[in-house]
């Protein structure tokens, strides 16, 4: 059964590849601030779940190599909530920076929203979604020039939290409290349980 990813992170993919799935990719291409802004206020588990369901739903009706979908959606979305405040991609060095500053020494919470659609013989027949959290916490010695390395880099401006935790950025992570995959913006586990919900067995996945 192929499993289509709306999404062209290359954490998402490593995540999949190595719990035994070659899914096939699918950008959702959706406009994330719209969307938010539509909604009115949200939580943070609301939020990513909403643009988890949101890219997943864009995939449906796409044709993959000028063939409809038939399997199953996958829609991902992460947020990093630091003292209450929200954070998703920087973008700009600048504000990495700032961000580091805050994280530096302090804990926070990495939400990961999903969005599971079975889309079966090319029709949307059920969808289910969930949320996976897990709190970060950071190196209280990370140096400037570590800092200022690690941003130069540019790994952190594409990054929800301007954090990984499968590359560089995990240098600078003491601990991880919850689902590791969470970090990563994609739980195996969740994604095992939602994927059973819509009632296809997991294992069915399994193509490498």
């Amino acid at each position: 059964m192929r499993f289509y990813l709306a999404s062209t992170s290359p954490a998402r993919l490593a995540t999949l590849r190595n719990a035994g799935i070659e899914p096939v990719l699918v950008p959702s291409n959706v406009d994330e601030d719209a969307v938010v802004a539509a909604a009115g206020p949200l939580s943070p588990a609301e939020t990513v779940q909403l643009l988890a369901r949101a890219k997943a739903e864009a995939i449906v009706g796409t044709l993959v190599d000028g063939e409809p979908i038939d399997g199953v959606i996958l829609g991902g979305d992460s947020m990093f909530e630091l003292d209450g405040v929200v954070y998703g991609k920087p973008h700009l060095p600048e504000v990495a920076r700032e961000r580091w500053l805050g994280m530096r020494g302090a804990s926070g919470l990495l939400h990961s929203g999903h969005w599971v659609i079975d889309h079966r013989d090319g029709v949307a027949a059920s969808a289910v979604g969930g949320v996976s959290t897990a709190r970060v916490t950071f190196a209280d010695d990370i140096d400037d020039e570590e800092l200022d390395a690690y941003i130069a880099t540019g790994e952190p401006l594409t990054v929800a939290g301007a954090f990984t935790i499968d590359s560089l950025g995990s240098a600078f992570i003491t601990s991880v409290d919850g689902d590791p995959h969470a970090v990563v913006g994609l739980s195996v586990s969740l994604a095992r349980r939602l994927v059973r919900e819509v009632g296809i067995p997991w294992t069915a996945l399994w193509n490498r």
